[in-house]
């Protein structure tokens, strides 16, 4: 049985599917549906059982589960980058990960984790190295130390160790995530309910929409995810991102084009859609200052050396892709 943590978030959710594709049925779903919106999820997926986080935790603490796992996937996490609780982020991203690394190696299970390129703060070298890593927020910061924790024991590691450093994943199953789902997701429906985009002014030497980052959509990260599944002794920390920036215009365009293929229109460029007046700015947030990264761009070397070598769908193909996904759901929901 494979177990995963976060199994009815976004990216979990879409690991789960990901199995189902290959005709992996036996799956044990961990999460937390307090909120309890993310059971859409999985609506669409097949899995074996469902435990909450707690129970869970408990079970692995006294040693209830009486078979071997084949495989732990931890996507579970507080992910807002907004939060200010350190205690409840530590409990969640730091304890609660080192709790299942040591019930992994202890029964010499593979362990794959979610770190995040959060852990990176505002410099401009995304390498899996110490001298670049400097978190701004208490989010990347239990991400980081997480991942600090993970190389002090990493030599005496007993079975396989890989996390990974998710750049800006945007895709299906993210709806539950409210302010934190993915610029794409936002975009949808802005265009959808008035006809136009917005994005920040520019900042930090950036133009209006010029900011930068590394968007992956979460098929590339399911496939990496599958990759280390199927590749048991390959260990270590990895950047998941396309290894290309792409501005927040070129999503926001990607997002329009996506809407007019499906009119039958042709594609418009950035400006053509500025002067229509289909996107527009923003005042930066103040509370953002000094917290926001406006560029991000992965050092993927690391994950070509391991053996990866699928290339990266671009945020026009992807965010396309995501778009015309989104409206058929929807399609289908306003049918039914």
């Amino acid at each position: 049985m494979y177990v995963i943590t976060g199994g009815a978030g976004f990216i979990g959710a879409n690991l789960v599917k990901a199995l189902n594709v290959r005709g992996v049925k036996d799956i044990l779903v961990v999460d937390d549906l307090e909120h309890g919106d993310k059971f859409r999820n999985l609506v669409d997926c097949e899995i074996a059982d469902y435990l909450d986080k707690r129970d869970f935790l408990e079970r692995i603490e006294t040693g209830d589960f009486k078979k071997k796992f084949k495989a732990v996937l931890h996507e579970g996490a507080c992910s807002d980058t907004m939060e200010h609780n350190g205690a409840y982020m530590m409990a969640n991203n730091y304890e609660y990960s080192k709790a299942l690394l040591h019930y992994c190696q202890a029964k010499r299970i593979p362990y794959l984790y979610a770190s995040s390129a959060a852990v990176y703060g505002a410099g401009k070298l995304f390498r899996e190295t110490r001298e670049c890593e400097a978190p701004l927020n208490v989010y990347g910061y239990s991400k980081w130390l997480f991942d600090q924790y993970v190389r002090g024991m990493y030599a005496k590691r007993t079975a396989q160790i890989a996390g990974f450093r998710y750049f800006n994943v945007y895709g299906e199953r993210e709806q539950h995530k409210g302010r934190m789902a993915s610029v794409a997701f936002h975009h949808f429906n802005q265009y959808r309910e008035s006809g136009k985009v917005k994005l920040f002014e520019g900042c930090d030497g950036y133009g209006d929409g010029e900011q930068r980052r590394d968007f992956i959509s979460v098929e590339d990260v399911a496939s990496v995810n599958l990759f280390f599944l199927d590749h048991p002794r390959k260990s270590g920390i990895f950047n998941v991102g396309t290894g290309r920036a792409q501005t927040f215009n070129d999503v926001a365009t990607g997002v329009i084009n996506g809407f007019r293929r499906l009119s039958g229109k042709s594609p418009a460029g950035i400006q053509a859609l500025q002067k229509e007046g289909q996107v527009t700015y923003i005042n930066f947030p103040e509370a953002l200052k000094g917290k926001y990264q406006s560029f991000t761009q992965a050092d993927i070397g690391a994950l070509r050396r391991a053996g990866y070598k699928k290339a990266f769908l671009t945020v026009e193909e992807g965010v396309g892709r995501y778009i015309a996904r989104l409206a058929a759901q929807e399609d289908k929901a306003g049918a039914d």
